[in-house]
């Protein structure tokens, strides 16, 4: 009996023994940070429009894009962020440059009907993009009649400035105002604003560049850098790239771009930066959700944004401070920049935090 109880115990530590040399090599795996093991390589990430409801990526209309190439170590050497929109059957880049700009003088701007019952304006602008968020265009005709559009970066109106050939350019821009008449919202451009008026009455005596509190990204850096409510009109026209002889305008045909940060393409570019050079062990979201009010709009799923406790947010976005140098929402970049973690190994897909688009 005591030898079967022997037997029995040796067979027992055998069994252990054999269990715990089974296990897999815990310390060659680069998701718990081993010496050994190398993260040299290429890898991809996705997040998309509609995950959180159940759209499966091949359905999506619209989805990010990180690429990052980290050495043996994790450091991230190289890291490319596209946010891909579907127009018309083809696959477009948002941060895309490339704009049709088409100016008709004949028209006065009229203000947009804001709000739940919105209804555009009368627009002198016919614009085709990928996207418009910091767009401005600039135009001058034969007859010295300057037309401008500036989209908002906090109401996301399209503002439009007609001014006439008599008009007097050392005026500061400040006092181009909404209740002016100079200053005309008239289309707008996306429902994501920031700030979302109801009436145009509330804003009347606001220009372009105080619209919002966030409204000093507009002369923080770009072209526009620097520039401030009294800085002349003439400087904001030639910073748009209209030409003076004297201080007069030259005709000019649409001249655009982005100002700020530089609009998506700024913004990813800065993420872009921000990225090169840190271990990508370490840095493994865009987010720090432990803040209190991010970490609040995470649901039992791990979606953001979806289910808010009080007090919560349903966007990550910080134009103050900028998150991983950007100032555009954060989660579904995030989203993204942790699937290329999983490709690498470095980060799980069931701890992955699901982007609100």
């Amino acid at each position: 009996m005591r030898m079967d109880k022997k037997i029995y115990l040796v067979m027992g530590v055998l069994i252990v023994v054999l269990g715990l040399l089974a296990l897999p090599n815990l310390t060659d795996n680069p998701l718990l940070g081993a010496e050994g093991a190398t993260l040299e390589g290429r890898y991809v990430g996705y997040s998309w429009g509609g995950e959180n409801e159940g759209v499966a990526f091949e359905d999506a209309d619209r989805y990010i894009e990180t690429i990052l190439e980290l050495d043996e170590e994790g450091v991230i050497t190289y890291a490319k962020m596209k946010y891909y929109v579907q127009k018309d059957g083809y696959w477009i880049p948002r941060q895309s440059g490339n704009s049709y700009v088409d100016v008709d003088f004949e028209v006065d701007p009229t203000p947009a009907v804001p709000g739940e019952d919105y209804a555009p304006g009368e627009s002198m602008f016919t614009v085709y993009n990928a996207d418009m968020m910091s767009f401005y265009a600039a135009a001058v005709n034969e007859d010295g009649k300057a037309a401008v559009a500036l989209v908002c970066p906090s109401t996301r109106y399209q503002f439009e400035i007609k001014l006439p050939e008599d008009f007097d350019y050392s005026t500061p821009f400040g006092e181009l105002t909404i209740d002016s008449g100079l200053l005309v919202p008239t289309i707008r451009t996306s429902g994501s604003g920031i700030t979302r008026p109801d009436d145009w009455d509330e804003f009347a005596e606001n220009n372009f560049l105080n619209m919002e509190t966030y409204s000093y990204v507009i002369t923080q850096r770009g072209i526009f850098g620097e520039f401030d409510e009294s800085t002349p009109t003439k400087d904001f026209m030639e910073a748009m790239g209209v030409e003076f002889s004297g201080d007069r305008p030259e005709p000019t045909d649409a001249k655009y771009g982005y100002f700020g940060i530089g609009g998506w393409a700024g913004n990813y570019e800065s993420i872009e930066e921000y990225l090169v050079g840190q271990n990508a062990r370490e840095l493994t979201s865009l987010v720090d959700w432990e803040v209190e009010q991010y970490a609040g709009g995470i649901n039992e799923e791990n979606q953001f944004g979806v289910d808010v406790e009080s007090g919560a947010t349903r966007t990550v976005q910080d134009g103050v401070d900028t998150i991983s140098g950007a100032t555009v929402r954060m989660s579904r970049e995030s989203t993204s920049y942790q699937r290329a973690l999983v490709e690498a190994g470095i980060f799980r897909e069931h701890d992955v935090i699901i982007g609100r688009f």
